[in-house]
């Protein structure tokens, strides 16, 4: 498995932006796909972005598409999630994850998780 360790949340105003960080650790990190999730309060974890090993793809919600870009950097063994034009409804928990196999966007298709970065935006 991959240790991982996001970093970057806090707290920012409607439309603003911020950059969610997340390093791996352990495995080689170019062997996994990584998706970003989230978790709003009393809701389910739900899909936010994926990209495949090579960062040659990249998929993303409906809700967040236009708005976020997820990259990766397998040389530092980070991936990353720019989010632009910050809504409220952003708000939650923000967790970063790999997937031995392809970019899913079904969280139990996910071996290894981070702890989690707060990203609070305020209206």
């Amino acid at each position: 498995q991959v240790q991982l360790v996001e970093s970057g949340g806090g707290l920012v105003q409607a439309g603003g932006s911020l950059r969610l960080s997340c390093a791996a650790s352990g495995r080689t990190f170019s062997s996994y796909a990584m998706g970003w999730f989230r978790q709003a309060p009393g809701k389910e974890r739900e899909f936010v972005a994926a990209i495949t090993r090579s960062g040659g793809s990249t998929y993303y919600a409906d809700s967040v598409k236009g708005r976020f870009t997820i990259s990766r950097d397998n040389a530092r063994s980070t991936v990353y999630l720019q989010m632009n034009s910050l809504k409220p409804e952003d708000t939650a928990v923000y967790y970063c994850a790999a997937n031995a196999i392809i970019p899913a966007h079904a969280a139990n298709e996910y071996d290894s998780w981070g702890q989690g970065t707060q990203v609070t935006v305020s209206s």
